[in-house]
């Protein structure tokens, strides 16, 4: 379920199957009709009488009550996505399935649009572009609404952390703020250490993740963890691959013990649709049906998106493989959520969100927060001489070039819906000023060119803009890129346009992964270079707002682009993060990887120069205090264990303040500004070369300043995971990183 790139990233928290009660009125109790929704008190008095449709209980014990009141057989129906009804008891059929990844998707069968209803729903951008904004207030402003690279946040565990908490409380969180209550119940996915989908002849079904305790706990997790612990997310996902050996969703560790033991899920635990049976058939995990659907319901599954356990469970529990109570355990979790989203309170139109209707959907305040979202994303990455912005009164004929120069569904990517309308590149660049358009390339994979009509285009306009890049026959589900340059015969194109036109020539790239632009970044003929990710139904007015500097570009690259070296030498099948010099395997992300890189994390420009002033550091020093005995205070020691740092851990004195002052000098435009705070710890434990410990984004008037302060958590912040995957803090020099400002100090002893 979902797309596919080359070198995606390394965690993943890609979002979301999300779940609506959508009801009506129900028959008699007892009645063979099927009910419409659930505890219809009024129009059934009989179920009043039924505990599990009496408000004034605890969620607890309707569960147990609900439970209790079915059979095996109707028990094993509310284990799939496809949920049954029980008309004796009032409860109507559910559909769990249903995608929201970056707007209502029609994805799945949990969601059809309709033309005299509702027609379709405002499409956001991308994850990946929206994730290279870094405003966290944005990720939950769009939550009130993942080859896979576009379906994530990027390479970095705490962005991507980030990301995911701040979007699923935009989703989850109700207006009413009651807390234990549900708007809508999110599921981060696809967990865990999921990233090949099909890969020179290596798929999805059969691939097995080999993984290190290191890596596992300090890239791979986090966002999960940070989604369930921090973002209180109704449901985690467990994809198709194995990890070290053992399919994810048959895993009792990664689902039992870390998603309910150790992080507390407040929700149920949910399978990649046919992942089951895809472990029994492709992977041949176990030798019967029987036997994998035991293995996932004793591993701690609660739901099978997909029929598996509906045809095969049964036959479980009358092996022996399974008791009945595993199967009320999974049932309750499912059944706690539903409680949660308002399923069994009767009549939802009586509910907190009963009233929303088609005037809710494609609002124009909808409409502009995801072309909003779509600038905040966008990433300038070359600006030579303040090519841009253009100036719309001194253009009077622009040719846009380029086989994603006027697309509408590869905008939206994968995942998406029905979008509201859409705004192209070309139709939002000719709003503002007159054009002349060729797509150069029938599509993105430009087997022949048009570079008569290009050339001719761009030698005739007063500026050239070339929209180029890729789309879902390129990067999508099921689909790894081999190749990270542009396609077919993209490139030439566009070195024979940059030499025609008599302009500037600004390069715009849509993505979902990173594309190997060295030519472009390399070519003094090429003035500009722009990312626009895959923008959102809006994304032609965003694309243009920036060009035309109506505003001010401050988003930041999510992951980094790589030469298409990179693809050559590193199998997307070796999931290391760090490098061995042994082999010369170079790692991978801007933490590990040793090599070049075109662009890299967090790589962006603006067209504002913004400086940055140290007005409040932390400690040039700061003691760890261990106990007399500690084996430290004889031996020599690169790392303490941040369990036995005392106070440092959980206390103020672990808390280091730092204060800038960050300014706009005044010469450009008002904008905001991202600020990131990296640290370089001491190299131990295969430590990160470079890591991100915070992020801000600010808004700065021309010439005008802010102040940022970030508090530095020691043992949360600036620990590292050692080669058994425990937290450790490292003893020695760290330094602190804010655009070109360092700041260094030491732990000790």
């Amino acid at each position: 379920m979902a797309a596919s790139a080359l070198f995606r990233r390394r965690n993943r928290a890609s979002l979301l199957c999300f779940l609506l009660a959508l009801l009506a009125h129900g028959p008699a109790l007892g009645s063979a009709q099927t009910p419409v929704y659930a505890c219809d008190v009024a129009g059934n008095p009989a179920l009043a009488g039924l505990g599990f449709c009496n408000g004034s209980l605890s969620w607890a014990d309707r569960v147990s009550d609900l439970v209790g009141r079915l059979t095996l057989q109707e028990k094993i129906t509310f284990l799939v996505n496809s949920a049954g009804s029980v008309a004796r008891l009032g409860i109507p059929r559910y559909e769990w399935w249903s995608e929201a990844l970056h707007g209502v998707s029609d994805v799945g069968p949990g969601t059809r649009f309709s033309s005299n209803v509702v027609p379709g729903a405002t499409s956001f951008p991308q994850v990946i572009l929206t994730a290279a904004s870094f405003n966290t207030t944005l990720f939950q402003a769009i939550g009130k609404r993942w080859g896979r690279t576009q379906e994530t946040p990027g390479e970095d565990p705490l962005l991507t952390s980030k990301y995911a908490t701040a979007y699923v409380r935009g989703l989850q969180d109700r207006d009413d703020g009651d807390k234990d209550r549900l708007k809508v119940a999110a599921c981060c996915k696809h967990y865990t250490a999921y990233d090949l989908d099909n890969w020179k002849g290596v798929d999805r079904y059969h691939f097995n993740a080999v993984v290190t305790k290191q890596d596992m706990d300090d890239t791979f997790q986090p966002p999960f963890k940070s989604c369930v612990i921090d973002g209180n997310v109704a449901s985690v996902m467990c994809s198709y691959n194995q990890v070290n050996g053992t399919p994810t969703c048959a895993d009792p560790n990664l689902l039992a013990g870390v998603i309910r033991g150790e992080w507390k899920l407040n929700g149920y635990i949910v399978s990649d649709c046919d992942s089951l049976d895809v472990y029994f058939k492709s992977q041949k995990y176990t030798k019967t049906p029987e036997e994998a659907a035991a293995k996932a319901i004793l591993a701690g599954l609660d739901l099978n998106c997909g029929s598996f356990l509906g045809d095969h469970t049964e036959a479980a529990v009358k092996a022996g493989l399974v008791d009945e109570s595993a199967i009320n355990k999974a049932i309750s979790n499912n059944f706690a959520t539903l409680m949660r989203l308002g399923f069994f309170d009767g009549d939802p139109r009586s509910q907190l969100y009963g009233k929303l209707g088609p005037k809710d959907v494609c609002t124009p305040e909808n409409q502009e927060l995801a072309r909003e979202a779509a600038r905040q994303g966008i990433v300038l990455l070359k600006n030579n001489a303040g090519a841009l912005p253009l100036s719309p009164t001194a253009i009077k004929n622009l040719a846009v070039i380029g086989p994603n120069a006027n697309v509408t569904k590869t905008m939206i990517g994968n995942y998406a819906g029905v979008p509201c309308k859409y705004t192209t590149p070309l139709q939002g660049l000719s709003a503002v000023v007159g054009t002349t358009y060729v797509a150069g390339c029938q599509n993105v994979g430009c087997g022949t060119a048009d570079v008569e009509g290009a050339t001719k285009a761009a030698a005739g306009a007063d500026a050239t803009v070339l929209i180029m890049g890729t789309d879902l026959s390129i990067e999508a589900e099921s689909l790894d890129r081999t190749e990270l340059t542009l396609p077919g015969q993209q490139q030439q194109l566009v070195a024979q346009v940059a030499s025609a036109s008599k302009g500037p020539v600004i390069l715009v790239i849509m993505s979902g992964g990173g594309i190997d632009v060295g030519f472009a970044k390399d070519s003094d003929k090429i003035a500009s270079i722009v990312w626009v990710g895959l923008p959102g139904e809006a994304g032609g007015g965003a694309i243009a707002d920036v060009i035309f500097g109506a505003h001010n570009p401050g988003g930041r690259l999510p992951m980094s682009w790589y030469p298409q070296s990179y693809a050559d030498k590193i199998p997307m099948t070796n999931m290391n993060m760090r490098p061995d010099n042994g082999t010369g395997y170079p790692g991978r992300t801007y933490r590990f990887y040793t090599g070049e890189t075109v662009y890299t994390f967090g790589d962006g420009l603006s067209y504002s120069k913004v400086s940055h002033e140290l007005i409040q550091s932390p400690a040039k020093s700061l003691s760890i205090p261990l106990h007399a005995d500690h084996y430290c205070r004889s031996s020599e020691c690169r790392s303490v264990d941040a369990a036995e740092a005392g106070e440092i851990c959980g206390g103020s004195s672990g808390i280091m303040e730092l204060h800038l002052k960050v300014q706009n000098d005044g010469e450009g435009m008002k904008g905001s500004h991202t600020v990131f705070l990296f640290t370089t710890p001491p190299a131990v434990h295969g430590s990160p070369r470079k890591q991100l410990v915070g992020f801000e984004k600010v808004w700065l008037e021309a010439g005008g300043e802010a102040v940022v302060k970030f508090n530095v958590d020691v043992c949360k912040d600036l620990s590292v995971v050692d080669e058994l995957g425990n937290r450790k803090i490292a003893l020695g020099e760290h330094v602190l990183h804010v655009g070109d400002l360092k700041h260094s100090f030491t732990i000790g002893i």
